[in-house]
Formats: C-alpha cells, sequence, structure tokens
C-alpha cells in the first residue's frame, strides 16, 4: 500500500469518529445494570447449585468485557464528546472492571502509537521476541518467555497479574493526576468490595466476583493477544514502521457470531480501531463495511484463531511469526546449525 493510498485511508475513516450520545446512553443500560442483576443472580443461585452460579458468571463475564470496551472508548475520548464525562464514566467502568483509568490510558495511548513497531515494545504489549533476540537471550530470559507465552500462564496467571498487580500500583513516572487517579479507583474497590462482602459473606463473594473477573480477564487477554497475533502481522523497525500499516496490516478482522459480536463491542474489528482510536466502538461495524479497502484486512475467525496460540517468536527477515520449532527450520534457510532452546520442560506446548 502507498504512502498516498494509506493517507487517503485515514481519511475515509475519519467521518466515523463521532460520537453519539444517544447510542452511548444506549450501550450504557444495555450493559451495566443487566451486569449488576446478573451477578446478583449468580449470588442467589449459590443456594440451588454451584454449578448453576458459575454458569451465570461466564454470562455476567461477557458483561464485564462489554463493559471494559465503554471503558476503552472513555480512553481515547471517544464514547462522549465531553472529556469530563469520558472521565468520570471512565473511572466508575474502571472500578467495575478493576482497571485504573489514567493509567492504562496512558499506557494503551502508547501501544496504539507502537503498535508493531520492532524498536519501541515493552509499554501496554504483549511480550514479542524476534528470533535473533530469542537466540541471543541467557538460558533464564529464553525460560522466563516459554513461561509467558504458554498459554496456561498467559490466560491463567495473566487476569490476575493485571488486576491485582498491574493496575493496583503506579508506574514510577507516573504524574499526578495519573498517581491520583489510581488511589480513587483502589479506595473505590476497597469500600466496594468491604460493603459487599459484609452483605453476602467472603466466600459467596470470593465466587461470584472470583469466577467472574477472572472469566472475563481471560476473555479480554484472548481477544488482545489474536487480533496482534496471526501469521503475517506487521512488524517493522522504527525506519520502516507506518502507522496506517500497523493498523491494517498488523490488527486483525476478529470475525466473531453476533452474540460475541455483541458482548465485546466490536472490537474484532481491530484493525478499524487501530486506524482511527476516536471511532467509538459502535461504529466500527459501520466503518469497516463502508470503507472497502479495510476489507482487504486479515480475516479470523473463531476455529482459525486457535491456531495463533502456536506463534511464539516474530521472523523479521521473513515478516512471519513462527512456533519455537520454527527457528530450527528458520535456521536451516540461512544453513546454519542452532540448538540455543532450553532443555525440555512439562509446560512446552509447542
Amino acid at each position: 500500500m502507498s504512502k498516498e493510498k494509506t493517507k487517503q485511508l485515514h481519511k475515509n475513516v475519519a467521518p466515523f469518529a463521532k460520537s453519539d450520545l444517544k447510542k452511548s446512553v444506549i450501550q450504557l443500560v444495555n450493559t451495566v445494570p443487566p451486569l449488576l442483576i446478573l451477578w446478583f443472580a449468580a449470588y442467589q443461585a449459590l443456594s440451588v447449585s454451584i454449578w448453576l452460579t458459575l454458569a451465570i458468571c461466564v454470562v455476567a463475564s461477557g458483561f464485564v468485557v462489554r463493559t471494559f470496551i465503554i471503558f476503552h472508548d472513555c480512553t481515547h475520548g471517544s464514547f462522549f464528546k465531553n472529556k469530563k464525562a469520558n472521565d468520570i464514566v471512565g473511572t466508575v467502568t474502571g472500578v467495575l472492571t478493576l482497571f485504573a483509568y489514567e493509567k492504562w490510558k496512558r499506557e494503551h495511548a502508547i501501544h496504539h502509537a507502537t503498535s508493531s513497531n520492532l524498536d519501541k515494545r515493552g509499554v501496554g504489549d504483549i511480550w514479542v521476541m524476534t528470533i535473533q533476540e530469542y537466540q541471543e537471550s541467557s538460558f533464564w530470559t529464553r525460560l522466563a518467555y516459554r513461561f509467558y507465552r504458554n498459554p496456561l500462564v498467559m490466560f491463567g496467571f495473566g487476569p490476575l497479574y493485571l488486576v491485582l498487580i498491574s493496575s493496583r500500583f503506579n508506574r514510577k513516572d507516573a504524574r499526578k493526576k495519573e498517581r491520583m487517579n489510581t488511589y480513587l479507583i483502589n479506595v473505590c474497590l476497597v469500600v466496594l468490595y468491604t460493603g459487599m462482602i459484609l452483605l453476602v459473606g467472603w466466600k459467596a463473594f470470593v465466587i461470584v466476583q472470583g469466577a467472574t473477573m477472572f472469566t472475563a480477564g481471560a476473555l479480554g487477554i484472548w481477544l488482545f493477544y489474536i487480533q496482534h497475533t496471526f501469521e503475517d502481522s506487521y512488524f517493522e523497525e522504527e525506519t520502516e514502521w507506518d502507522y496506517v500499516k500497523a493498523a491494517v496490516e498488523g490488527s486483525s478482522y476478529y470475525k466473531l457470531p453476533k452474540v460475541l459480536q455483541w458482548a465485546t463491542g466490536n472490537i474484532g474489528f481491530h484493525h478499524v480501531h487501530h486506524l482511527a482510536p476516536r471511532v467509538p466502538n459502535y461504529n466500527l461495524e459501520m466503518a469497516h463495511e463502508l470503507t472497502p479497502p479495510l476489507q482487504q484486512a486479515t480475516t479470523i475467525n473463531m476455529k482459525k484463531s486457535f491456531e495463533s496460540l502456536r506463534y511464539k517468536l516474530y521472523d523479521p527477515e521473513h515478516k512471519t511469526f513462527v512456533t519455537f520449532r520454527g527457528i530450527q527450520k528458520a535456521a536451516k534457510l540461512k544453513n546454519v546449525s542452532i540448538d540455543l532452546k532450553p532443555k525440555k520442560t512439562s509446560f512446552d506446548t509447542e
């Protein structure tokens, strides 16, 4: 795609970057109240069966994800035209989803500005190593990377790390506004959770809230991982990196069943979102459908998305993700013999 075409593509999407107060309010109404009702229903179901409670928690987790999308839009200033309205709703939904609003807002902005840039990795993204970096790393770094990229760790411990550690503490370089917002959300959570435990008991609270938030967290990480980790995803060094290409070629269109598309707030149209972050979630599908070039983005369906779990390292030379075993194949193409993998362990899946 030429630079002229990429600029034109960006202009074509601009008209969709407008919030609609009516649509935003309707989305709040059909998302947050149902979430609270489902939480209460899950609690009531404990007197019937814990399995019924867990089933309701799974449904509730979908509404948590949808609430997070509202939170996410507020961080981009796209959910409302008014900045204060975005900040207030963003902070409230941050309490509901356990994320620090101002902290996540800054880190996510960095993610958008550096996505697919090999020279600017490390903030707001998933840890990705190139084949060469992996080969040249110490045994312990490679071991840590394998742990990190293992599905059980990423989708099992990942949600716990995000809500219990990452979102609870400020970065060292955080400004006062960001620090105070994190403190505010933490205090709100302590007060809210203390009240809920006193009201329903700590066991019921842990079961319902734990199951709901853990499932939602795993789903959120899955969506983020899948939409940036596919075989021919775009990555370039700073000198060659292009924002529009990173958006359209480095983010996928995750084609989901309508009910899941609704629950995930259209975030499957991730290529559109990265191209124009100010497009509110309820306009993403329209932007995709009415902008033909965007329909050429890599499309991933439910079945194909599971293949992405195999991809561990990026090969800049061949512009593709490879498995850990794939580094041997890449080495053969260069007629080089290497054996730099850590010893086989029980947690290796590929």
